[in-house]
């Protein structure tokens, strides 16, 4: 899928260059934290407003196929399970 909105920033003025939200200081490890505590898509975008529904599908769909990149951490396999299980639920047809 062709990502056609601004997604992920990273400047070394904002947040000491840690890769946020397009358009936002919320940091993109953020949601991949939330979900892997077991909160859903939509808890933390309740808590950070700032942030489309749209950017933060498009960020799991980059964490889904980089997991590396987004979650370069001990807690990768459970990051990567939260992103791919958010993802599908998001994605089933109704």
């Amino acid at each position: 899928m062709r990502i056609k909105i601004p997604v992920v920033h990273s400047d070394p003025e904002i947040l000491s260059g840690v890769p946020v939200f397009a358009g936002t200081r919320v940091p993109v490890r953020n949601l991949i934290d939330y979900l892997a505590a077991g909160d859903g898509l939509d808890d933390f975008l309740n808590d950070f407003p700032a942030v489309s529904r749209e950017q933060a599908i498009a960020a799991l769909e980059l964490a889904h196929d980089a997991p590396g990149s987004w979650c370069a951490s001990s807690s990768m396999n459970v990051c990567r399970a939260a992103c791919c299980k958010n993802l599908s639920v998001m994605t089933r047809a109704p």
